[in-house]
């Protein structure tokens, strides 16, 4: 009966004293997770809490925790990116308002305290001073444009648009400055009618902003050629220059919010880099695709993908 009592003892104690180090071990791991945790938190490191366990709801846990650490550190460098791009946006708008006000300005002051100025050099310096207003209004008519469909207060209403027609007029106001820039000019656009879901003043700032960049940043190449290809469920609008081109480390970056060309094409032009991001949000929203292919000096490609309509 003693020996029994003994037993049981022994056994009472060692059981006692496995489920207290086992306590005592849960909360090491514990302690260790909270401290890491918090280290993690305040330092702001892109670490995760590594832990060896033998504990399978202590490993869930820790699995939950790090997709969370992940998703905050995603987060955080997400919110960095979208500030830097906001500092850029605005220092490039600043720079982009003060050029032409200081323009508009300096001619102001002109006519009015130059009371013998010429007729002719009034009405010039008139002239300018209004094709630099609607210059400052332009840009800040696409900042406008932008902050709506970013914050989704801009919807544009799609229909069936017809294409080729729709890209002959804007070519057409682009023929005087073509010409005068000396541009080898290459239209490829089908005959018959050609359908696409669109909206039409989408569409034509797309166009717009296409060929003007290619006018602009493609200068060095002297051409420019406009293709539309017809497949059985997509219409593609093809813009081509054979200018600077975009670098490959910057190729995937032009279509980022604010992201300016002038970093990735050539160093003479400055832009707030609202174009091709008010482009691809269009886009978007008439269910197409937009891609780019660029060789430095061979050929800088965009592609637009649009829904083919049949009726």
């Amino acid at each position: 009966m003693i020996y029994l009592v003994l037993i049981l003892f022994i056994f009472s104690t060692s059981v006692n004293v496995y489920f207290f180090r086992l306590h005592r071990n849960k909360q090491k791991e514990m302690i260790y997770m909270r401290d890491k945790l918090r280290s993690i938190i305040d330092i702001e490191t892109r670490e995760r809490i590594l832990l060896q366990t033998d504990d399978k709801y202590i490993q869930s846990l820790l699995v939950q925790i790090n997709r969370l650490i992940d998703e905050n550190q995603e987060t955080i460098a997400n919110y960095k990116n979208i500030e830097h791009s906001m500092r850029k946006m605005l220092s490039n708008i600043s720079h982009d308002l003060k050029t032409p006000l200081t323009v508009i300005l300096g001619y102001t002051e002109m006519i009015h305290y130059n009371k013998n100025l010429a007729e002719d050099k009034r009405e010039q310096f008139l002239q300018t001073i209004h094709l630099k207003t609607e210059e400052v209004l332009e840009l800040i008519n696409r900042f406008f444009d932008l902050v709506k469909l970013e914050s989704g207060d801009k919807k544009i209403s799609c229909s069936r648009i017809e294409l080729c027609e729709l890209s002959r007029k804007i070519i057409l106001e682009y023929n005087e400055i073509l010409i005068h820039k000396a541009f080898d000019v290459s239209i490829d656009i089908p005959d018959e009618a050609v359908y696409v879901w669109g909206s039409e003043e989408a569409l034509e700032s797309v166009l717009h902003n296409l060929i003007s960049n290619a006018i602009q940043y493609g200068a060095d190449g002297k051409m420019i050629r406009f293709q539309i290809r017809v497949t059985e469920n997509t219409v593609y609008v093809e813009v081509t220059d054979k200018g600077k081109g975009i670098s490959e480390l910057h190729r995937d970056r032009v279509f980022e919010r604010m992201y300016t060309l002038e970093d990735s094409r050539n160093n003479q032009y400055q832009g707030s880099g609202l174009g091709l991001t008010i482009t691809k949000r269009f886009i978007e929203q008439m269910e197409g695709t937009i891609s780019l292919d660029s060789v430095p000096f061979e050929n800088t490609t965009f592609t637009v993908g649009l829904k083919r309509i049949r009726f």
